[in-house]
C-alpha cells in the first residue's frame, strides 16, 4: 500500500504574523513523517516524529507554545492511537517534558495503562529519560503577554496533530496540546481522550481534530468521523458530514484531518483557518492556512 499522511497546526483565528511559522511547521513536520514512511517505516514512528517536531515551534499551541494556566505555567495533553490493534496512548496534565506525545507512545507501549496524568506522567517520563525543562522554558513572550494580559477568549486553537498510513496498511493518529488561554489548573481538553482528540482503526480512518475541546467531547468528534466513512462515499463527505453535526449540535468551532482505510485524505473546518500539510499523490507536499 501507497503511504500517506497529513498533519494539522490547529484550527482558529490563526494570526497573520503567525502564518508563515505554521506554513513552514507544516511541511516541514511532512518532509520528517514522509521520510520515515517512504523508507518502510511504521505509522506511528511516522505520527510521533511530526508531532515532536511540531511541538517545538512556539507558534504552536503545544509544547514550548503551549499557553499558559492562570497560574502561569503549562499543562500539556497528548494522545497516539495505532489503528492495527487499537492500542493506546495518552497523557493529561503534564508538565515539564519537552515532547508530551514521546511520553504519549511510551505510555502506549510499555505501560498496563492507557493513560496517564500529573505527577504519575511525569515520573513515568523521568523513567523513559524523556528529555525535560524548566516551566520557565515553555514561556514565550507571545503566551506571556496573553496570560499577562488575562486573555480567555477561545477562538485561537493551536493544537497539532498528525494521521499516517504506512505501506504495512496500519494506520495511527495523534494530537498534541498545550490547552486554552488561561484555563484553570487540572483543567483536561479533548485531545487526550480517545475519540475526541484522536482516533484510528485499520477498518475505518485514522482521525485528529482540534477547537473547542468542551464541544468535541460532547459528539466524540474524531470517532464521528471515523464511523461516517462506513456509511459517506468519501473520506472528505465523511469528514464534512462530521464538522456540520458538530455544529448542529454544539454551534461551536472544530476543525479535523482524516485518512480512511482506503488511503483517502481529507480535511474539514468550520473555523477561520486551519494549517494543515499533506503528501498529494504526485508525491509532492502540499499545505493551507
Amino acid at each position: 500500500m501507497k503511504p500517506k499522511v497529513i498533519v494539522h497546526g490547529g484550527a482558529g483565528e490563526i494570526p497573520d504574523e503567525h502564518i508563515n511559522n505554521h506554513i513552514i511547521g507544516c511541511e516541514t513536520a511532512i518532509n520528517i513523517a514522509w521520510e520515515i514512511l517512504n523508507e518502510g517505516g511504521d505509522a506511528t514512528s511516522a505520527v510521533e516524529a511530526a508531532i515532536k517536531h511540531l511541538e517545538d515551534i512556539p507558534e504552536f499551541d503545544a509544547g514550548k507554545g503551549s499557553f499558559l494556566n492562570t497560574e502561569g505555567f503549562v499543562e500539556m495533553d497528548a494522545m497516539i492511537m495505532n489503528g492495527k490493534d487499537l492500542n493506546i496512548g495518552s497523557v493529561a496534565g503534564i508538565t515539564r517534558v519537552k515532547n508530551p506525545i514521546q511520553l504519549a507512545k511510551q505510555i502506549m507501549q510499555n505501560n498496563e495503562h492507557n493513560m496517564l496524568f500529573g505527577t504519575a506522567a511525569l515520573n513515568f517520563a523521568r523513567l523513559k529519560h524523556l528529555e525535560e525543562r524548566d516551566p520557565e522554558w515553555f514561556v514565550t513572550e507571545y503566551t506571556h503577554k496573553i496570560w499577562n494580559t488575562n486573555q480567555t477568549d477561545s477562538n485561537m486553537y493551536g493544537t497539532v496533530g498528525c494521521v499516517a498510513l504506512d505501506s504495512y496498511g496500519d494506520l495511527c493518529a495523534g494530537t498534541s496540546t498545550g490547552g486554552t488561554k488561561n484555563q484553570q489548573p487540572g483543567r483536561i481538553g479533548d485531545s487526550p481522550l480517545v475519540g475526541c482528540g484522536a482516533y484510528a482503526d485499520n477498518l475505518t480512518a485514522g482521525v485528529s481534530s482540534t477547537g473547542n475541546g468542551e464541544d468535541i467531547m460532547k459528539v466524540v468528534l474524531s470517532k464521528l468521523a471515523a464511523d461516517l466513512t462506513a456509511i459517506e462515499e468519501s473520506a472528505q463527505d465523511a469528514s464534512k458530514e462530521a464538522i456540520n453535526i458538530f455544529q448542529e449540535r454544539t454551534d461551536s468551532q472544530a476543525g479535523l484531518i482524516m485518512i480512511d482505510s482506503q488511503g483517502e485524505i481529507s480535511c474539514s473546518y468550520n473555523t477561520p483557518r486551519m494549517s494543515r500539510a499533506w503528501i498529494n499523490e504526485k508525491g509532492q507536499i502540499e499545505s493551507r492556512v
